[in-house]
């Protein structure tokens, strides 16, 4: 079998795709085990016209023209982290995706050929699970998964007693979920930008959003939960394959006393299984985070997460992370911003972070 799979690996031809590939590729992707949201292939012209960068979407067919593996790639090329060639950057994961394990070994070659001709400071390949290849890897980032069961109520009923006790204390504040795309955006857009500057991290473009909300359709939906009609959390998901991705999420500081994020996942969760859905998965974290703790207390199952590097250099591996002296207190500084001040300059600047 190794040695099938490893001629079949050699007979391949790796090729960037255009438009025209557009239904062959996500085909390709749905059919897939390790196939995500992330790996659709409307990002790619999401990364090109809405944030300016380049993009090769890389795909291994075998000799009837059968797509046997597919790489997105984009090219972010930033002052502040040099010329980065990611799979996938600004969401949660990506990598390759692959008939065989030497399949995806030959797209990661390719890559890393790429990488060298764009004269790239480096290569990154944000995977759900681990490569067959030597190169680095970063273990920093967790990925968490909540299973659903078919009835909302089997899921109200796994939850601790203690965790149902903090949901309903929650819930006698008054606070109301509603879902929608586009009818609800100023209300997300308005919370996720006050968040987010308090983080300390600069935030998209509401253009970003909005082409994302339109592109795919009824494969996304936000979710705002509200005290009197002001909007006080809200979130952004996506919908493809049986799983839920959640991908962005913010809520005010006002949330936090009244522990809104509980009854907007309770919802959010209740949804997903009213909808068929058979997996949550609540985003990436950085392991043993304050993030991390909250998403196990919805039975959360913890998934490691492989950032795998590669500088034609030789250079050792990129810390980027929050963790970093570098970046402290540029995160300081942004946080103490007043919003109109975020709102301007902010896009321009999360562009440019992978």
């Amino acid at each position: 079998m190794q040695h099938s799979q490893a001629q079949e690996a050699h007979t391949v031809t790796i090729d960037p795709v255009g438009d025209e590939s557009r239904q062959a590729w996500n085909d390709f992707i749905a059919s897939h085990p390790l196939g995500s949201f992330y790996h659709l292939y409307e990002w790619k012209a999401l990364n090109e016209s809405v944030l300016g960068h380049s993009t090769d979407y890389l795909v291994a067919r075998d000799k009837l023209g059968t797509i046997q593996g597919a790489l997105p790639l984009t090219t972010v090329q930033s002052r502040l982290f040099g010329r980065i060639l990611c799979s996938v950057p600004f969401v949660n994961f990506g990598g390759p995706v692959a008939a065989h394990t030497k399949v995806a070994s030959r797209l990661v070659e390719h890559a890393m050929v790429l990488a060298e001709a764009q004269g790239a400071n480096y290569l990154e390949l944000r995977c759900a699970s681990p490569l067959d290849t030597t190169l680095p890897a970063s273990l920093k980032k967790v990925s968490l998964t909540v299973s659903l069961p078919a009835d909302p109520e089997a899921l109200w009923r796994s939850f601790s007693s203690k965790h149902r006790n903090n949901i309903r204390r929650a819930q006698k504040r008054g606070l109301e979920v509603h879902s929608g795309r586009l009818d609800l955006f100023n209300d997300f857009y308005s919370v996720l930008e006050e968040s987010w500057r308090d983080l300390g991290t600069p935030l998209y473009s509401p253009k970003y959003f909005k082409t994302i909300l339109a592109a795919f359709g009824e494969q996304t939906r936000v979710f705002v939960c509200s005290l009197g009609g002001e909007p006080i959390a809200v979130a952004l998901n996506g919908y493809f394959n049986g799983t839920v991705e959640g991908m962005w999420a913010g809520n005010s500081r006002r949330s936090r006393d009244l522990e809104a994020n509980y009854v907007l996942y309770l919802e959010m969760l209740r949804d997903a299984c009213a909808r068929g859905f058979n997996k949550f998965h609540l985003g990436r974290s950085t392991a043993d985070s304050t993030g991390e703790q909250f998403k196990m207390k919805w039975n959360a199952e913890i998934a490691q997460l492989y950032w795998y590097f590669y500088r034609p250099d030789g250079g050792s591996m990129p810390d980027l992370n929050v963790d970093n002296p570098r970046y402290r207190r540029a995160i300081r500084v942004w946080r103490r911003l007043p919003l109109w001040a975020t709102r301007l300059i902010g896009p321009q600047v999360a562009r440019l972070i992978p």
